[in-house]
């Protein structure tokens, strides 16, 4: 395997861990082997590894138990569990607790081998998908910040003057609208721009260990807890910490979000001593918090001190002017990618982009031009391509025979729409009014109009 990798093996019994070894340092691996569970933290705290093989059984410690503390200090490392003991019920349990792999004794060195190979190929690929998404997420964050929309111009002006603050922001938008590529935009427009930016994806945390993650925990606070953890707010320290869909925040973890916002002290779990830490915070969140708020599902307070500063990001349909300038930046982007020069939209696939609504905002577009440059046949993009070609012309209106155009009717949400804009533009004094009426900005009434005939 190409690269230098390292494994760590935990198992009580010598003989395995040097079995293991010698097969694994055979194709490249360099091998540290340890027979008990506080040895393979302390590993896990000092050295970085790719590969865990992992006891069922250490002594009389069930190696199921150390699973999440390896996964809570090196959460990229794949780990394979091995044991004399093997039922199927101890093997979906190792999966469910985040295991990769899972090997009956006795295996045969190349058993051990394929499952090393597998998990380094999978963390080489994760990796060249990252640093692709790194690139794509810089140049994205420069493009995207230059705009033909009015809407955007006014959101980003204001984004602009809210950077230079070093007030908690929260980001509100739709799904893919580039809410982690602002944030990362902020910092490096803010008074903290080289310091960290520590980023937490509140929904992939489990509620039990969400405030441990956040704040840290000491030694001996719930099982599991083998040694001091550092949280993410320490890690944070002088730069930014950015929580994406913090409505997702456990009640526990909320409450401490709260003090911490407060007065800028936290405790880790399990500790008494009050620390204290600098730290500039950004949220996000596709949620309406408010209604969280009603539902009981979120602090009322905590959303007061999160909302100094509210940035509601544009969706992309209400910015139709940016739709093209950003999808010939992906174009770009993906095609010397892909050693794919010289590819070009055509006319058909430009009105298409235009005319499609794009409810996945610019994650659904930058997916769709992707696919495109990998599978569109010719130099020119079309909009089958694109996979956006439903958008033949609806009905006339009072064609649907039969269908009563009313909430709960046999008919499609577009003729409802229609059917509402064209009342409510009928009594409106001017678009405008029409436009306030609706709850979308002028030029999205434009557009509405022209896709449903009404011009």
């Amino acid at each position: 395997m190409a690269g230098a990798w390292s494994a760590l093996v935990i198992d009580d019994d010598p003989g395995i861990r040097q079995s293991i070894r010698l097969c694994l340092e055979a194709i490249g691996g360099h091998v540290l082997g340890v027979g008990t569970a506080a040895a393979a933290i302390d590993a896990l705290d000092h050295r970085h590894f790719d590969v865990v093989f992992l006891d069922l059984w250490l002594q009389s410690v069930s190696g199921l138990t150390l699973l999440p503390e390896i996964l809570r200090r090196q959460s990229e490392a794949g780990v394979v569990v091995i044991t004399a003991y093997a039922t199927f019920e101890s093997a979906v349990e190792a999966m469910r607790r985040g295991a990769i792999d899972y090997l009956p004794k006795p295996f045969t060195p190349e058993q051990v081998r394929a499952a090393a190979r597998r998990i380094v190929t999978a963390g080489l690929l994760r990796q060249q998908i990252d640093e692709l998404k790194d690139r794509l997420d810089h140049t994205e964050g420069e493009s995207w910040f230059e705009t033909a929309s009015p809407v955007n111009a006014l959101f980003l002006a204001r984004a602009r003057r809210a950077a230079a603050s070093d007030a908690v922001i929260l980001i509100r938008g739709e799904s893919g609208t580039g809410k982690t590529v602002l944030a990362r935009w902020l910092r490096r427009q803010s008074l903290r721009p080289d310091g960290p930016f520590v980023t937490v994806h509140c929904p992939l945390l489990s509620g039990e260990l969400m405030s441990s993650i956040l704040f840290g925990h000491k030694k001996g606070a719930f099982t599991g807890a083998v040694a001091d953890a550092v949280g993410k707010v320490e890690e944070a320290e002088g730069g930014t910490l950015f929580l994406d869909e913090v409505g997702d925040l456990s009640a526990d973890a909320q409450a401490r979000l709260l003090r911490f916002l407060n007065d800028c002290t936290y405790e880790r779990v399990g500790e008494a001593r009050e620390r204290r830490a600098d730290v500039r915070l950004i949220t996000a969140t596709n949620r309406d918090l408010t209604q969280d708020v009603q539902a009981k599902r979120f602090r009322e307070d905590l959303l007061f001190r999160l909302s100094v500063i509210t940035l509601t990001m544009p969706p992309l349909r209400d910015r139709p002017e940016d739709i093209l300038p950003i999808a010939r930046h992906y174009l770009n982007f993906f095609a010397k990618r892909q050693g794919r020069n010289h590819l070009e939209f055509s006319e058909a696939a430009q009105r298409a982009m235009i005319e499609y609504p794009w409810p996945g905002n610019l994650r659904e577009l930058r997916n769709a031009v992707e696919r495109a440059v990998i599978l569109c046949p010719s130099a020119v993009v079309e909009s089958d391509d694109l996979g956006i070609t439903d958008l033949s012309p609806l009905p006339a209106l009072g064609e649907v025979a039969g269908a009563a155009l009313a909430v709960g009717a046999d008919v499609s949400i577009d003729l409802l729409e229609r059917e509402h804009i064209a009342r409510v533009v009928a009594r409106a004094p001017s678009l405008e009014a029409a436009a306030r009426i609706l709850g979308i900005n002028v030029s999205t009434l434009h557009r509405k109009r022209k896709r449903y005939g009404l011009v």
